[in-house]
């Protein structure tokens, strides 16, 4: 290898002919498709590197040779860019000066592509925090926007549109004396240039800091919104589509500048909305999704619905490109195995312990379902369909029923057409409306039902699968009715497109079955056998894509239907089916946490039918757990020998043994016995990651409950890690140790003493911090009471500090075992120190009156605590006191106590 340094006396470097000829031929063979020469490239590279001027050479053929073909001078640049994020701080600052110099005076080359190249490679170097250290760079390349040369211009907005996307917060800092304050003025003006790029370049800059709200654009927000309204009938379509954007922006940060021009900004959106060009209609439709977030949209909108509605329902039909990409003319394909890249990633949902609230399930509204919507799931891109259903969707919520007479006869016509593309889009409609009009819906519901129900045997397949979505909306409804007039048919037909012979089909009627299971529960006990017969033999058909989205139902019918399942004639069809796939799959098969997530909900349910098939499954789980554990290990000691591991195998093995743990009960505890599961654990609850610390909590408090003797001679080391993860920054890691050490506290009894200190401070900060999240309030509120019921003498001390909070917080939950050693405990503590309760007494009778059935001796300590407080004050302060009761508080307290 030979080539030259450059001496500091020679004022201009100059390659050396050999050494300008070898890297050409580098580049010549890096455009290679011979995988060999591609490794000699990496190798010969890497040598290269060791000499500081080979990168004078890269810019040298990216600007200079004008001779060479330009994907030649190209790649050049890129791998230049390439050393520059490897290595810049160790270029000499000469070549570093070659290398900015060689940007700036080339940044007009007259070819696009080596513009762009030179641009990114400028973006690079500002990336590397070289702001600073060029401070020629923006007056340069603002100085050169007024080139009279087309190419210097363009070029130099292209760079300046890349700097400003990539460092937008520093060109507002005072580290660079806020260039801004010069940059917007001057990018405004080019607004209006006679080049549609250029325009299009500069509106694209300014709309890096509408989000940030930074400074400089505030000061000429006026100029700016003027410029863009004068840009409203540009002919070119890439200036449409940032004007676009730029309105939607500032719909979110300055609706006030908007607000006296909404109405002709909505008729222009209106228009825009069906621009020819879908990349500027898909913008345009985005200002209405953000509209319906803003309080103003009702009363700005009303008068525009009329033409909106169309519009939207017009953009909900699929293009014929979606029908090519789709596959629309495929009808069976179910025999097809899936390419992998079609599989998205699935993020497991690690167990969240939480309680059972009145008249409804425990979980309320804290994890909103985030992929509810996704009605055609392979064109996962966000496209102009996409948007027009999540807009018709959110305004739906705004206007309620208002939006129906817009709606209603647009849909009958949409609904019967013969054309199946347009019918398809009308089933779409009724889906996207079903939450937010679903009050207005009801009378129509009966009669489009069963219209619905028989296109789910449509002969156009994407006609059977929107329809599984969109009647997957109007579960709730269907699930009100009597049995036989929609449920019955509707999940007739639901299993029948389970088996379709369409892949599509099959996991839109999966997913749509999954959600009836979950409004439905126990009223598909009746339906039980034809349910589990449909399931399993879908097993045997579906392809791998499916056979997780298959996985899923499953799990959500064991949640369903709870114990019901546990029959010895549903356990022969579900069991032999899933076991084999879990022989199948290797421990490293991430189709593992589908199927364990699965077992963990069968598992729950099935209690004492599990027991035949619970040893080989807990085996494996602590096997997966250890092997993890070990890989982290080496991982940590030898990063450049050993891979990270994937620790979701880890987490979601711990959240079946907590599955094993609850459903079987006290029959773990052979299995605990003969394994090292407590040591595990105490390695998971100390693990960085915060999703498996959450799970190990989870685990350690179901453990307890089943087998606390394997869990006692451990407590003395567990309880130091449970109080460091009282912290609420992580809310489901501590929630779940808030739970766990209660747990624990009823099993321990007055053993718990000498950790209550560990814990309790935290406790009681955490229930009298504003935002908590009401689930760990709860568990809040239950650990305190559970450890005041076992160490009376120790919590009761505090007892004025949490107190009030303590009873705002369970006083919306059922009566359950929780609540009821909880309340024992604060029964307890006013017993040790009535003083601390003195000033919230109202909320303690008000607590005490949410109970429906305390048991008797509950009853009593609640008797006794009320009489004890009434003849402390005496009669006349009694009554005062009570005059402060709301009514049915007073009723209840005198009809159950007497007082």
């Amino acid at each position: 290898v030979t080539l030259c340094v450059c001496s500091p006396c020679r004022m201009e470097w100059q390659p050396d002919e050999q050494g300008l000829q070898q890297v050409l031929q580098l580049l010549k063979d890096s455009q290679s498709p011979n995988t060999a020469t591609q490794r000699a490239v990496q190798q010969k590279l890497e040598q290269l590197n060791q000499f500081p001027d080979f990168n004078n050479y890269l810019i040298f053929v990216l600007t200079r040779l004008k001779t060479e073909d330009e994907p030649t001078r190209s790649l050049s640049g890129l791998i230049l860019k390439n050393n520059v994020k490897a290595h810049y701080q160790n270029f000499p600052p000469a070549v570093a000066d070659f290398i900015k110099q060689e940007c700036l005076n080339n940044i007009g080359d007259p070819s696009p592509l080596i513009r762009a190249t030179i641009g990114i490679l400028i973006t690079t170097i500002t990336s590397k925090g070289e702001l600073q250290t060029w401070p020629e760079l923006l007056p340069q390349l603002c100085n050169l926007l007024n080139s009279e040369d087309y190419n210097t211009c363009e070029g130099s907005f292209g760079a300046l549109q890349k700097i400003c996307e990539d460092s937008s917060e520093l060109l507002e800092s005072d580290a660079l004396n806020r260039p801004l304050n010069i940059m917007i003025p001057k990018f405004l003006q080019f607004f209006k240039h006679c080049s549609p790029k250029i325009r299009s370049h500069a509106i694209a800059c300014v709309n890096q800091f509408i989000i940030g709200r930074a400074q400089a654009l505030m000061d000429n927000i006026d100029t700016f919104i003027e410029s863009l309204f004068a840009l409203a009938t540009d002919e070119d379509s890439e200036v449409r589509k940032n004007v676009c954007r730029a309105l939607v922006m500032l719909l979110e940060v300055r609706i006030d500048r908007l607000i006296p021009h909404m109405h002709s900004i909505i008729q222009y959106m209106l228009q825009r909305t069906q621009d020819p060009d879908e990349n500027v209609s898909l913008e345009a439709c985005e200002f209405w999704l953000t509209l319906a977030e803003q309080p103003i949209c009702k009363e700005v909108l009303s008068g525009h619905l009329v033409q909106l509605i169309p519009i939207l329902v017009n953009g909900m039909k699929y293009s014929e490109i979606d029908i090519i990409l789709l596959k629309g003319d495929v009808e069976e394909d179910e025999a097809v195995p899936d390419s992998e890249q079609d599989i998205k990633p699935r993020f497991h949902k690690s167990r969240t312990v939480t309680l059972q609230h009145e008249g409804g399930e425990g979980e309320e509204g804290e994890d909103i379902d985030e992929d509810d919507d996704d009605d055609d799931d392979t064109l996962s891109d966000w496209n102009l369909r996409k948007c027009s259903a999540a807009a018709l969707d959110v305004l739906a919520n705004v206007f309620r029923d208002e939006l129906l007479p817009h709606l209603l006869p647009l849909l009958k016509g949409l609904l019967f057409s013969p054309d199946w593309v347009t019918k398809e889009s009308g089933i779409l409609v009724l889906g996207a409306i079903a939450e937010g009009c679903m009050q207005g819906m009801v009378p129509y519901l009966p009669e489009l039902l069963p219209h619905l129900i028989a296109c789910l045997c449509d002969k156009k397949a994407l006609v059977r699968s929107i329809a599984c979505w969109t009647l997957s909306r109007y579960a709730h409804w269907v699930v009100s009715q009597p049995p036989d007039s929609h449920l019955k048919p509707l999940m007739t037909e639901l299993l029948k497109r389970i088996l379709d012979g369409n892949k599509r089909v099959q996991e839109a009627a999966c997913s749509a079955f999954a959600t009836l299971e979950e409004e439905a529960c126990t009223e598909l006990v009746p339906y039980l056998s034809f349910i589990l017969d449909t399931l399993v033999f879908a097993f045997g058909k579906y392809q791998h894509k499916n056979l997780l989205i298959l996985y899923d139902a499953i799990g959500t019918l064991a949640d369903s239907v709870g114990h019901h399942l546990n029959q010895p004639e549903y356990i022969q069809k579900l069991m032999p089916p899933l076991i084999a796939k879990w022989n199948e799959l290797k421990d490293e098969d991430k189709d593992l946490f589908p199927l364990l997530e699965c077992l963990s909900s069968v598992a729950t349910a099935l209690q004492s039918g599990f027991l035949p098939y619970c040893e080989p499954v807990y085996q494996r789980c602590v096997t997966l757990v250890q092997k993890t554990l070990a890989q982290a290990m080496m991982y940590n000691q030898h990063p450049d020998q050993y891979e990270a591991p994937d620790k979701d195998f880890m987490i979601v093995a711990l959240d079946l043994l907590s599955g094993l743990a609850e459903g079987l009960g006290g029959s773990v505890d052979q299995l605990v016995a003969r394994s090292n599961i407590m040591t595990l654990l105490f390695q998971c609850m100390q693990d960085p990651m915060p999703e498996v610390r959450q799970s190990s909590f989870a685990l350690l408090g179901d453990l307890t409950k089943a087998c606390f003797p394997h869990v006692k001679p451990c407590i003395a080391e567990f309880m130091p890690i449970l109080g460091l993860n009282l912290n609420p920054e992580f809310i489901s890691v501590c929630n779940n140790a808030t739970w766990a050490i209660g747990e624990i506290a009823m099993q321990m009894g007055a053993d718990m003493q000498p950790y209550v200190g560990l814990v309790l401070n935290n406790l009681v900060e955490i229930i009298n911090r504003p935002n908590t999240p009401k689930t760990l309030l709860e568990n809040t509120a239950i650990t305190i009471g559970r450890l005041g019921y076992v160490c009376p003498q120790e919590v009761s001390p505090m007892l004025q500090q949490f107190i009030r909070p303590w009873c705002t917080s369970l006083r919306n939950i059922r009566d359950n075992e929780e609540k009821d050693s909880a309340f024992r405990g604060i029964c307890m503590m006013i017993g040790v120190n009535p003083a601390g309760v003195v000033q919230d007494f109202i909320f303690f009778c008000d607590a005490v009156a949410s109970w429906v059935s305390p048991k008797d001796d509950l009853r009593d300590m609640f008797y006794k605590i009320l009489h004890g407080f009434k003849d402390q004050v005496g009669e006349e302060n009694w009554q005062q006191f009570s005059e402060q009761f709301p009514p049915l508080l007073k009723e209840r307290l005198s009809a159950c106590y007497g007082v």
